[in-house]
């Protein structure tokens, strides 16, 4: 056995495609010795800023002999008189035999030729050869490049290339790099410690780098980043700003990490915090610190009470040169929140209103107006939403006045510089300048939610102007005849989609969305520049578009995909239409309730029942009544009496408004069960299909009445079980 050693190396890698090729090379890897038959105990991938490096332990140094039997040609045609014929010859050729070593044997179909094929495994030297420049070759990233006059693509030159198995080195040559490189054991340390090591075995590369400055193990150096910034956290009484995202770049931004603790300039801290958070964040990859005493406003105008006048940053320097590092940072972020200082001032000095009129000379996106004209869509909307949800006529006002401001500061020079802070700083501005606090508070939310992970807005008027948001999003672009397809989507229609329905279910407001699509669509016709749909198409088409999304956000939160196409779909198994999300997800949970406490069943075995003979009659699925389809005159037996007493009972819950009658109807179905077991199988039980014409008819709507009134929760012809 034997330890295997890939490092490429290269210049600076993206750190993107530093942590990602990690989970392309590994499986792949796996598979191809596998499939060569080497043995291996161990395999493991790691990455830093200038490598890319695979290390597998316990590897064989040969591949496994295989034997297998091959199945020839039919005996007939490979034997002739005794003699081997051509088909017999060329068969064994391709198996490396002479014709006497063939064998005949008997098959279900005859006497077959078969040969029994002995493949050596070749050495692991050699296939490691083979593979190496495969797996270089097969690594995928953003902008590849070619280097030199050479035709070789990776995310950056490669440099030099290490290959063992354990001491002895791999020989590869790359083709088509330019200079070419051939792999041998001599690798690069941390650019201030050492140019060149020498690696003497393949088990000794990790100490071997650790003594040239390099810490290789991604994961622990991400642990190291992990905890230094705890510690000096807590050390300051402070909560650190690192989201996972922040934390893996840093993990893959250096190789020898080492934290180092900054000012912010006093001045600075009279910027928002937000400002000051992005800033050090997204643009310099510093971490900044909360104080954890304090509650954050996010209106607030300044960090003051917020942040502490200190952050962390880490560095790939040498501990010598820590103060050097510090000073330089300090510059850097001084520099950076100063010009946020000033698009600040430019900004306050123009009202929001005239920012507002500014938006007429941006475009939203061909054939769909200004951002003005967006902005007069998404205020017509969210006065409709205020109306339909019934609101408050205080919040319904705020409603209105914060859909009318909120994409004023789109053409802020803040914005224009962090894009990350619209909304954000289009509510600190309105704050400012006097607007009611639940007006600027529901432009700062009315980006929220901006993905799964992310809170809805707080405030009701927010979550309006947030609906209005996504809702115009989707009239426009849809009316415009586009459509997201496959991973193109770039307009993020889907993540608007799963907006709507994570501000309803978050808010718990019911809304008739049919109804609302139809009023805005014939709205939309009527103002939109570019219409390339029937009002009732568009419509029909955003309907069905948001049923899907409701589908596709259930089953992501985990929802059994059962009952979720239960609640979505028909008794028939079509689509139903998507009317009010938040009674889907109150059907849909209480299912999951009563499958969890074991009370599911019995209601779906009462339903089932009746629907399979049900399906035998003509009875429309919109009948939840026995008036008019079930006549008394016609009963022959005590049973039919009870059953139609049952759907009575039935349509009395199911003509109830509101989500109570859901857990009602369940409760009836169930207690159902040996009225139903009466009417099939006891001393009165029935012939439903009846020699009578007109009283089979009578039983099939019995049960079909019963079977649509099930339909009301969900379609129990899709729930397993």
């Amino acid at each position: 056995m034997a330890t295997f050693l890939l490092e490429i190396g290269t210049e600076e890698l993206p750190a993107d495609f530093a942590r990602l090729a990690l989970d392309q090379l590994e499986p792949m890897v796996a598979r191809d010795l596998n499939e060569q038959r080497l043995n291996h105990t161990g395999l493991s991938c790691t990455s830093t800023p200038r490598r890319i490096a695979l290390i597998v332990e316990g590897l064989s140094l040969a591949a496994a002999d295989l034997q297998e039997e091959r199945k020839g040609p039919p005996a007939a045609q490979a034997f002739k008189d005794g003699e081997p014929t051509k088909a017999a010859i060329g068969f064994a050729q391709r198996c490396g035999l002479e014709p006497a070593a063939l064998q005949i044997r008997d098959t279900p179909k005859g006497p077959f030729v078969f040969a029994d094929v002995l493949e050596r495994g070749r050495p692991t030297l050699e296939l490691l050869a083979e593979l190496i420049p495969s797996w270089l070759g097969a690594l995928q990233g953003r902008r590849f490049m070619r280097w030199g006059s050479g035709e070789r693509r990776f995310s950056r030159p490669i440099r030099w290339l290490v290959a063992l198995l354990d001491e002895l080195v791999v020989p590869v040559t790359l083709q088509g790099s330019d200079p070419v490189v051939c792999a041998g054991n001599r690798s690069c340390g941390h650019r201030l410690v050492s140019t060149s090591i020498e690696i003497p075995e393949a088990s000794a590369y990790h100490q071997a780098l650790a003594a040239a400055g390099v810490q290789v193990d991604r994961r622990r150096r991400r642990t190291t980043i992990a905890e230094a910034v705890d510690t000096a956290a807590a050390a300051l009484k402070a909560r650190p700003d690192i989201p996972s995202s922040l934390l893996e770049e840093l993990t893959d931004l250096v190789e020898r990490p080492a934290l180092i603790q900054g000012s912010i300039d006093e001045a600075s801290l009279a910027l928002p915090a937000e400002v000051l958070s992005t800033v050090m964040r997204a643009h310099q990859r510093y971490v900044p610190l909360y104080d954890i005493n304090a509650a954050v406003d996010p209106l607030a105008l300044t960090a003051q009470d917020a942040l502490k006048p200190q952050f962390l940053c880490i560095a790939n320097g040498l501990d010598q040169a820590a103060d050097s590092i510090r000073r330089g940072n300090e510059r850097v972020l001084k520099a950076r929140l100063a010009d946020a200082a000033f698009f600040i001032d430019a900004d306050r000095a123009v009202a929001s209103s005239r920012r507002r009129q500014q938006l007429e000379r941006v475009t939203f996106a061909e054939g769909l107006g200004s951002l003005l004209d967006r902005c007069e869509r998404l205020e017509w909307l969210a006065d409709l939403l205020a109306q339909r949800l019934q609101l408050e006529p205080e919040t319904s006002a705020d409603a209105k006045r914060a859909a009318h401001l909120c994409k004023h500061d789109l053409v802020s020079q803040m914005v224009g510089e962090f894009p990350e802070l619209q909304g954000l700083m289009g509510g600190k501005y309105l704050l400012a300048e006097g607007e009611p606090r639940a007006v600027a508070q529901a432009v700062q939310e009315h980006y929220s939610p901006k993905g799964a992970d992310d809170a809805p807005p707080s405030s009701d008027a927010g979550a309006v102007v947030a609906l209005g948001e996504r809702l115009e999003l989707l009239l426009s672009i849809f009316a415009k005849g586009e459509r997201p397809s496959g991973s193109s989507d770039p307009y993020a229609l889907r993540r608007a989609g799963n907006g709507v329905l994570q501000i309803l279910w978050d808010r718990g407001w019911r809304l008739d969305l049919p109804s609302l699509l139809d009023r805005a669509a014939g709205h939309w016709a009527g103002v939109l520049p570019s219409f390339a749909i029937e009002p009732m198409a568009l419509a029909g088409e955003l309907g069905d578009f948001l049923r899907q999304r409701l589908v596709s956000q259930l089953e992501e939160q985990g929802e059994a995909i059962d009952l979720v196409q239960a609640v979505t779909a028909e008794a028939d198994g079509s689509q139903r239409l998507l009317t009010d999300p938040l009674d889907a997800l109150d059907r849909l949970q209480l299912l999951a309730q009563l499958r969890q406490n074991s009370r599911l069943a019995p209601v779906q075995a009462v339903v089932q029942r009746a629907s399979r003979l049900a399906e035998k009659g003509d009875l429309e699925r919109n009948q939840l009544s026995a008036a008019d389809v079930v006549d008394p005159a016609l009963f022959e037996q005590p049973s039919e009496a009870a059953m139609l007493e049952v759907i009575h009972q039935l349509a009395g819950i199911v003509n109830t408004p509101g989500r109570e009658r859901y857990p009602q109807l369940c409760e009836a179905l169930a207690a159902s069960a040996s009225t139903l077991g009466e009417f099939f199988d006891g001393e009165n039980s029935v012939m439903v299909m009846a020699d009578d014409e007109a009283v089979r008819r009578n039983r099939l709507n019995l049960l079909a009445v019963l079977r649509n009134q099930a339909a009301v929760l969900a379609d129990f012809a899709l729930i397993n079980g």
